[in-house]
């Protein structure tokens, strides 16, 4: 049996562009594989009142302890201290924890975002077992690096309406944390 012949190609053409859609439909019916990783993922919305007040209230432990390390008595130091480096700490361990779960959105996760999301609790437990003024800066930059990752992570995951509020919140925890540092 003989294969019918194929039409030719106009000049600049390939045979599958004769067959497809017009070009200005095409990039609608492009197949998510087409599109990239990012198709496959909603947008996340832009902080909601809610948890923008939520964010705002978890910086409280952060000013208060950075405040207590300056004022409370000599015995009641390290507690303070403690009480400022235990509380990054799990911010810290949070803010990699978000990477699981904008790992998770996806069918097939890239695993650099499995591996940061473990990277700041490490960071973090680590630095809780040192001494104190040590700590609290290696928090202060932890939380700095965990938002420059997340500079370039959120916009292709969809969260970047979020950055304006990581960017607040993570100027004040760190500031906290090296106050927090020069008066241990």
């Amino acid at each position: 049996m003989e294969t019918p012949p194929r039409p030719e190609a106009d000049a600049g053409q390939t045979p599958r562009q004769l067959t497809s859609l017009p070009p200005a439909r095409a990039a609608e019916h492009r197949s998510d594989f087409e599109r990239g990783p990012a198709a496959l993922i909603p947008a996340l919305g832009t902080p909601s009142p809610l948890a923008l007040w939520l964010g705002w209230a978890g910086l409280i432990p952060f000013a208060l302890g950075a405040a207590l390390v300056w004022v409370v008595r000599e015995d009641a130091h390290p507690y303070a201290v403690l009480l400022l480096s235990a509380y990054a700490a799990v911010i810290i361990s949070f803010l990699g924890g978000i990477h699981w779960g904008l790992a998770m959105r996806q069918p097939q996760p890239a695993a650099r975002l499995l591996v940061w999301g473990v990277v700041p609790s490490l960071l973090a437990w680590v630095a809780v077992m040192m001494p104190a003024e040590s700590a609290l800066v290696i928090h202060g930059l932890t939380l700095i690096a965990c938002y420059a990752v997340d500079r370039r992570v959120y916009p292709a995951q969809g969260a970047a309406a979020w950055l304006v509020l990581r960017f607040r919140l993570t100027a004040v925890a760190s500031l906290s944390c090296f106050i927090g540092a020069a008066g241990a």
